[in-house]
């Protein structure tokens, strides 16, 4: 099997965004442990292994069905989930910047601090702002090379966790936060 360049560079981009989440989890666990020494609370630790292995699950699967189902690289539509998948990204580190070292990828809560309100967080008709990107990142970068069954698989298990999971528990941590 020969693989195309834009097949390569499929890989490449999965890749790259594998390695980011990585760093993004080093962010986490230094922001976790201070928030620990702080007297931190965690809530609904079970669920983070099952999105840990989803989101990885996410980028492997868009790799194997672009190359084992010969997925097509469909220029226009490629280029704008290329750059929906980037405004996501951008939008991660927007959200990053607004919890600051509030913000990791498990559910803790130190008591008596307060609840976060600036940047997306500032806009009250908008709940769990990071959710609604990540459901977007997680259509868009399969589909940058269309691996639309990863796009639909991801998309499902993804509103299962969330819905299910993890924002009921955000929202019973944060429920005391003022």
């Amino acid at each position: 099997m020969i693989l195309t360049v834009s097949v390569m560079l499929f890989i490449g981009l999965m890749l790259a965004t594998g390695a980011e989440r990585i760093y993004e989890l080093a962010v986490s666990t230094r922001n976790a442990k201070k928030a620990f020494e702080s007297g931190g609370i965690e809530y609904g630790r079970g669920h983070l292994p099952a999105m840990i292995a989803l989101h990885t699950a996410l980028l492997a699967g868009a790799i194997i069905e672009v190359v084992l189902f010969d997925r097509q690289f469909l220029g226009a539509p490629g280029w704008i989930f290329l750059a929906i998948a980037i405004g996501c990204q951008a939008a991660r580190y927007w959200f990053i910047w607004a919890l600051g070292s509030q913000w990791n990828t498990r559910v803790i809560v130190i008591p008596g601090a307060q609840r976060v309100k600036r940047g997306p967080y500032s806009l009250s008709w908008l709940r769990h702002p990071n959710y609604w990107v990540v459901a977007i990142e997680g259509i868009a970068l399969p589909l940058v090379h269309s691996a639309w069954f990863t796009a639909i698989a991801f998309t499902a298990l993804n509103a299962i966790l969330l819905l299910g999971f993890r924002i009921p528990t955000e929202n019973k941590a944060l429920k005391g936060l003022k």
